[in-house]
């Protein structure tokens, strides 16, 4: 069993915002691969399915990005997932725009949702990191993460979150870091 988690703010006032694309790619994944409706749990929303035989739970916490690490250690908890089939989908500012990057363990990077579940699970978990960009300078970092996608970024955006979905079965084999290059070429294309 593996668990996809991905990070965001509750509410339709935060969800086209850029600190939501971890949402965004889950909501992508759920769909695409037909899983089961969303129920509340732990404080967030879940839903089941399966890619590849392997059984996923994706998951979204509703506490706040701040608070992510609280609900997705009781849901990794409850159904006994090791860190190592754990794979958080959250916005990087380090990474340019649509860009990809998986990774296990490593630091927050000032990403308050990561320091929260960093805390909350420890820090051997994958991340799948997509590039949003910088604004420049850490004075404008808060805003820049709260403010909506323009229609320019959203198109690509999308195309993002779809190669994602594609490419997730990836994630569970041997090496995801395969992961990556394919989701690239599929962007190539």
């Amino acid at each position: 069993m593996y668990l996809f988690v991905g990070l965001g703010n509750p509410g339709p006032q935060y969800e086209k915002n850029r600190h939501n694309i971890g949402f965004m790619a889950i909501d992508e994944i759920i769909d695409s691969y037909g899983f089961s409706p969303e129920k509340a749990k732990f404080g967030g929303i879940y839903s089941e399915g399966h890619i590849d035989n392997h059984k996923i739970i994706c998951f979204k916490p509703l506490t706040y990005m701040n608070k992510s690490g609280i609900p997705t250690s009781q849901m990794a908890s409850f159904y006994k997932i090791p860190l190592d089939h754990t794979f958080v989908f959250h916005d990087d500012l380090d990474l340019v725009d649509g860009k990809v990057r998986v990774k296990q363990g490593g630091g927050a990077g000032g990403h308050n949702g990561l320091k929260s579940l960093d805390s909350h699970l420890g820090k051997e978990y994958w991340r799948v990191r997509m590039g949003i960009d910088h604004p420049g300078s850490k004075e404008q970092v808060t805003g820049y993460v709260l403010q909506n996608f323009t229609k320019a970024e959203m198109a690509w955006v999308k195309p993002l979150v779809e190669a994602i979905a594609d490419e997730a079965h990836l994630l569970l084999g041997v090496n995801p870091n395969d992961f990556t290059s394919k989701v690239m070429q599929d962007l190539a294309k």
